[in-house]
Parts: structure tokens; C-alpha cells; sequence
């Protein structure tokens, strides 16, 4: 079995073609809708693009407090 896996030839071509979709992506990307180029992807660019700011909002609220506890003398 090892020499089996010692004499086979690596093959570097893919079993299949994968369809080069690089012009229709263009083509909607490009596309003047006035929908940001971050947005235009879809549903999911849309939720991560949420999910993202919402962590951002509640990150910089977390900082905020956390500098006003440092700030007031302990007792």
C-alpha cells in the first residue's frame, strides 16, 4: 500500500472546471444603484455588515464605561 502512494502522480489539473463567474460578478458590482459597494452582495453582506456594528456600538459603550469606573475614585 505505501509503494502504491510512493509511485502516484500527483495530478495538478482540477477533477472539475469551475466556471469563471468574475464577469457577471463585475457586472454587479459596477451596476449604479445607489446601494453602497459593501451592500451589494446581498443578505448575508447586509447581516454581517449589522452584526459588525453592532458589536462596534456596543464595543465603544463598553470602553466608555469602563473609563468612567477608572475614573471615579474607589472609596
Amino acid at each position: 500500500a505505501l509503494r502504491q502512494i510512493s509511485q502516484r502522480t500527483i495530478s495538478t489539473a482540477s477533477r472539475r472546471q469551475i466556471e469563471n463567474r468574475v464577469p457577471e460578478k463585475q457586472k454587479l458590482f459596477q451596476e449604479d444603484n445607489g446601494i453602497p459597494v459593501h451592500l451589494k452582495g446581498g443578505v448575508m453582506d447586509a447581516l454581517l455588515y449589522r452584526i459588525t456594528m453592532g458589536i462596534t456600538v456596543l464595543g465603544t459603550g463598553y470602553v466608555l464605561y469602563e473609563l468612567t469606573v477608572a475614573s471615579m475614585p474607589k472609596k
